[in-house]
């Protein structure tokens, strides 16, 4: 028993040397954020597209402070601009969050598609984390992923 809790032990510390640690986000005063989204994806040889509502989820992780966002800007597959969603800027409390849909019916996105989300704040703050989340059910199948944004600047 006592060996057994050994080698689970020493296995534990060996894997966890194994796992990146986490690193605590460098604070910021604004950034542009691009974050990748898909109306579409294809599956089967005959690449069919498969249609998928998609959301662009924004949400602000200071605790203390918050953040203003100044533009959320959705782009085609061949870098088209295809929608402002912001008319002006939208001031995002600590821990307050916000999102953006894309429709299920709107596939003018293409599998390429894309935001680039702009924000900042009076002082350097946690970064805030921008996703887009995929999802569709057909025909008796079901999908979801997530894909997380990127800071470009």
């Amino acid at each position: 028993m006592v060996r057994m809790a050994c080698v689970v032990l020493l296995l534990a510390v060996a894997v966890g040397g194994l796992l990146p640690s986490a690193a605590v986000a460098e604070l910021t005063k604004g950034q542009v954020i691009y974050a990748p989204i898909y109306s579409h994806i294809y599956s089967g040889d005959r690449e069919r597209p498969l249609l998928l509502a998609a959301t662009l989820s924004i949400r602000n992780t200071d605790p203390k402070s918050p953040i203003t966002v100044v533009a959320v800007d959705y782009y085609d597959s061949a870098g088209k601009l295809l929608k402002h969603y912001l008319d002006s800027p939208l001031i995002l409390g600590a821990a307050q969050s916000t999102r953006y849909i894309v429709k299920y019916s709107d596939k003018a996105g293409g599998s390429g598609a894309n935001f680039y989300v702009t924000w900042e704040a009076d002082r350097p703050v946690n970064p805030p984390i921008i996703e887009s989340i995929m999802i569709s059910t057909q025909n008796q199948l079901g999908i979801s992923f997530i894909s997380r944004g990127r800071a470009i600047e």
